[in-house]
């Protein structure tokens, strides 16, 4: 294989934000027995910054919008649209978990965060802590993908110091993620230095399957 094999461990930093957003608005293919999570006609999206560093399997770097969902008796995300800038975590990510990644360049320059892919600009956005809770928290959650026909269910486990934000998120209103242009996160946080193991050993076969 071209990328390593699930669980990935992974270590670096994730600024996330929430919004609510009308769902008519959000272009995403439920995979199967999911339905969105409803306040009304809105949804909730979530958008995250990550920079994965050297300590994990892979190092690069990811913007991405989900939505929330309900699977049964579940509530968790779906991966909506995402980026990265590496070949590896793209291809990995698409054959493990079905996460459609794609490839765009990316500019993190201190509380600044900025992504573009071949044919403009993406989102652009700035991060600033306001409260800082002590200690490391544990984080746990799963996400749901198409895969093979199939809904893939796949879990993070995750350890992180973690901070309350102030954010921006500014999508261009012409590019993929226009759905958010204009709109201002309810909550926003980071996980700071954290150590996560996404997917599970054996979770696809050879030939694709779910286990």
């Amino acid at each position: 294989m071209s990328f390593p094999p699930e669980p990935w461990d992974l270590r670096g930093q994730l600024h996330a934000s929430a919004f609510v957003v009308p769902l008519a608005d959000v272009p995403v293919d439920l995979p199967p027995g999911c339905r969105p999570v409803r306040l009304g006609r809105f949804g909730v999206v979530g958008t995250a910054w990550v920079s994965y560093e050297p300590g994990g399997v892979l190092s690069y770097r990811e913007v991405m919008a989900t939505l929330l969902v309900r699977r049964g008796r579940r509530v968790l995300p779906t991966i909506v649209r995402i980026w990265v800038d590496s070949e590896q975590s793209r291809d990995g990510g698409r054959a493990l978990w079905g996460i459609p990644k794609d490839l765009a360049s990316f500019d993190f320059d201190g509380d600044r965060r900025s992504a573009r892919d071949e044919k403009g600009a993406i989102a652009e956005g700035t991060v600033r802590p306001l409260l800082r809770l002590p200690g490391r928290w544990p984080a746990g959650f799963s996400v749901v993908q198409w895969l093979a026909g199939a809904a893939k269910v796949s879990p993070v486990r995750a350890r992180a110091a973690v901070s309350l934000d102030r954010a921006t998120f500014t999508a261009d209103p012409g590019g993929p993620l226009g759905f958010l242009a204009g709109r201002r996160p309810l909550l926003s946080f980071s996980l700071s230095d954290f150590r996560m193991a996404f997917g599970r050993a054996g979770g696809v076969t050879a030939a694709g399957s779910v286990q």
